[in-house]
């Protein structure tokens, strides 16, 4: 589904990824992980169009179509290829309404009627009575509920989640972790997530890329986390 080979990134003359490779099969849960200021938020950035690859290749592969390289694609086109995103600052238009901002996320990936289908909200019922609401009228969960709808709503195949669980309450993480889940499990969602918490991690992914200093110095199945030699790269 999603190939990176030797990506690598700068902040002005600061080198920040460093020949990063990753694989990412079709229906996989991939979380990308390490201490905070390793690059993870970075490479997602690079992987959904909104920051240049310096030099490597990102290239995606669907439905037996030939592998399309994304490098010079910018966001919208990736978002039409079937690529949604959830930044951890969530980016939604706080003075539009639940239903104008997915009726934008709509039409970014390509939907000239931007019709907001009614399946939309089976997910997220506590969004539906809120669909005339502003954004900024929300409370942080429907917030980051919204957010995630705005993602869902083009029809993904591949869901790009930035540190979902930051900054919300355990009842409500658990409540994510089963949306994943589902969405991964019974519908076929590929997921890739940058993430620290290890509990989590270890519900919603199938495999680790752990990140270190802007390096990939770790893949592998989850299960693996567990390795001493790799917990204090994560936490440090």
């Amino acid at each position: 589904m999603l190939s990176l080979h030797s990506v690598n990134q700068f902040y002005g003359e600061r080198h920040v990824l460093w020949n990063v490779d990753l694989e990412m099969l079709s229906g996989e849960s991939v979380c990308i992980t390490g201490a905070q200021g390793t690059g993870k938020t970075t490479l997602l950035n690079c992987i959904t169009g909104h920051l240049p690859v310096q030099s490597g290749s990102i290239v995606w592969r669907q439905g037996g179509v030939a592998p399309l390289h994304l490098n010079d694609a910018n966001a919208d086109t990736r978002a039409a290829l079937g690529i949604g995103y959830v930044p951890h600052d969530r980016r939604i238009f706080s003075g539009l309404t639940v239903e104008e901002n997915l009726q934008i996320a709509l039409r970014a990936a390509g939907d000239t009627q931007g019709l907001v289908p009614e399946s939309t909200f089976d997910l997220f019922p506590e969004l539906y009575p809120l669909r005339h609401s502003r954004g900024a009228s929300l409370d942080d969960e429907n917030q980051q509920r919204l957010a995630l709808a705005n993602a869902l709503v083009i029809q993904p195949k591949l869901l790009i989640l930035d540190e979902p669980t930051r900054g919300n309450n355990a009842g409500f993480i658990h409540k994510l972790g089963d949306v994943l889940l589902r969405l991964n499990r019974e519908f076929g969602l590929s997921i890739l997530l940058v993430e620290q918490q290890m509990s989590f991690i270890r519900r919603v992914a199938d495999r680790f890329c752990l990140l270190h200093k802007g390096r990939s110095v770790a893949q592998g199945s989850v299960a693996q986390l567990d390795n001493p030699r790799l917990l204090p790269l994560i936490h440090c």
